[in-house]
């Protein structure tokens, strides 16, 4: 029997690689691939999610302090955090308020749609709303942290799926087609390895876009990210993403602090309540209404959605209280988004931070979140994304599909281990320098490492069934 040469030992090494992050990847892809080909339309969910409070009549308008009285007298006890701005004079505003605390200490939050003559025509809870769901599976599965973490794990090995797909997709003198192109006309089997790799081909790129654009939201790989920037000095302004589903300031809650923005409210009596004169004050001695600041929010036609924030409230992704006023657009068109802030006893626009008053790499980052989230340039963004999500999908089910065609009886079909592994320093190098920069990568190959050496050599029927050699090792 001839010994295998040392590049065909390496590309069954890379195929067995290539085998087991798929076996990893492949219920996260679709998971992943589903929800975020979903969350690509948000804006269009969420206008038909409100369609109902919608163009409404306009007659009889009254004031936002108004709106605002109308929606904490609906709920007795609540508080207001923001006020957003509608998208036409016709639609009801959105009017974000927490209500009493339940027994844990975490408020229920509300957002409450108020007409323009100040009448309530709806509520949603915003943990509920449907894109917000999407978002929670795609982030966290709905397992708050630890499903971030297993999200980062499926994102850092979809890398090492992408990596060694395209090595098995290398040419090496063959012609377009199976390449390019599928072979239609090759039998089941090319047929189904062709639009495996043709599709892997044509994604690959689209893809590793998508998972490098992802993973400072992620909860390790954003929290070792934001320390690196910290050190570097590349920290300029505040941060508008979350790291593992939370806000960006290191503290330990959701999105929105409900419970850090309730007491910050609490220790501020005179916040959003209803004045004599039916006026909204939302500060002891603020002279300035909430009527003034959202005339002058309007005044500045930034994109929608505008969110006005009262003093003693949270700016969206901020860990402390606000002591003005806050205007902020946020558009998931990160690089249009601006942040305005207003003297709460003069009204006098205090600063102006716009997308190129950021720090060079948030700026990066903000055009990376913004393609992911199909937002960067319009339609076209989102038919990208799906047809991505689509690719991601197809490359998916015909991997199953294969590995299904090919796996014996009573064994994972693990392809064969070589039996001298090879010795490459460049492949060592790659390995090292992406457990260097991807941690949950290192830690699962560690793990494993440590599974196969520990445990494994002690049971080798599981080895044999898993395609290891280490049974015959002992």
């Amino acid at each position: 029997m001839n010994e295998p040469t040392p590049k065909a030992s390496l590309y069954r090494m890379i195929w067995r690689w290539h085998f087991y992050a798929g076996l990893f990847v492949v219920p996260m892809v679709l998971i992943l691939s589903l929800t975020g080909a979903a969350y690509l339309f948000k804006p269009q969910v969420e206008r038909w999610e409100e369609r109902a409070w919608r163009n409404l009549p306009t007659k009889g308008a009254v004031s936002p302090d108004d709106q605002v009285k109308a929606a904490l007298a609906a709920y007795p006890g609540a508080r207001l955090h923001s006020y957003r701005l509608p998208q036409s004079d016709s639609d009801a505003v959105l009017i974000h308020i927490a209500l009493a605390a339940s027994g844990d200490g975490r408020p229920d939050m509300r957002d409450v749609y108020v007409s323009p003559q100040g009448k309530v025509v709806g509520t949603l809870n915003p943990e509920r709303r449907i894109m917000q769901v999407v978002r929670d599976v795609h982030g966290q599965l709905l397992l708050g942290k630890r499903g971030s973490w297993i999200v980062e794990l499926a994102a850092s090995w979809a890398i090492v799926m992408i990596l060694t797909g395209l090595y098995l997709w290398w040419p090496r003198g063959r012609g377009l087609a199976g390449v390019v192109w599928p072979r239609l006309s090759g039998g089941k089997k090319i047929m189904w390895r062709d639009f495996h790799a043709v599709t892997g081909f044509w994604v690959s790129g689209l893809a590793m876009v998508l998972l490098l654009t992802g993973l400072p939201w992620a909860d390790v790989w954003g929290r070792a990210f934001k320390a690196v920037r910290a050190e570097m000095g590349w920290v300029k302004g505040q941060q508008d993403w979350t790291i593992g589903g939370q806000p960006a300031g290191g503290t330990d809650h959701a999105e929105h602090d409900h419970a850090a923005m309730a007491a910050s409210n609490a220790a501020m009596p005179a916040m959003s309540h209803v004045m004599p004169d039916g006026s909204v004050m939302t500060m002891a001695m603020t002279p300035v209404s909430l009527s003034q600041i959202v005339a002058e929010a309007k005044s500045q036609r930034l994109p929608f959605p505008v969110i006005v924030t009262p003093p003693g409230g949270e700016q969206r992704f901020g860990t402390s209280a606000t002591t003005n006023w806050s205007v902020q657009s946020e558009t998931q068109n990160r690089p249009q988004r601006v942040t305005l802030t207003y003297d709460p006893m003069t009204g006098r626009q205090t600063s102006r931070d716009t997308f190129s008053d950021k720090h060079i790499i948030d700026q990066i980052i903000g055009y990376g979140v913004a393609w992911h989230e199909g937002q960067l340039f319009g339609w076209v963004n989102q038919l990208i994304g799906v047809a991505t999500a689509l690719m991601l999908m197809t490359l998916s089910v015909t991997g199953f599909v294969m590995w299904r065609r090919r796996k014996p009886e009573g064994q994972l079909g693990a392809p064969t281990a070589p039996i001298a592994l090879p010795r490459l320093k460049g492949v060592a190098g790659l390995v090292v320098g992406l457990a260097a920069v991807l941690p949950l990568l290192a830690a699962s190959l560690l793990a494993m490492w440590l599974f196969e050496r520990l445990i494994l050599r002690q049971f080798p029927r599981l080895a044999r069934w898993l395609g290891l050699n280490v049974g015959d090792a002992r």
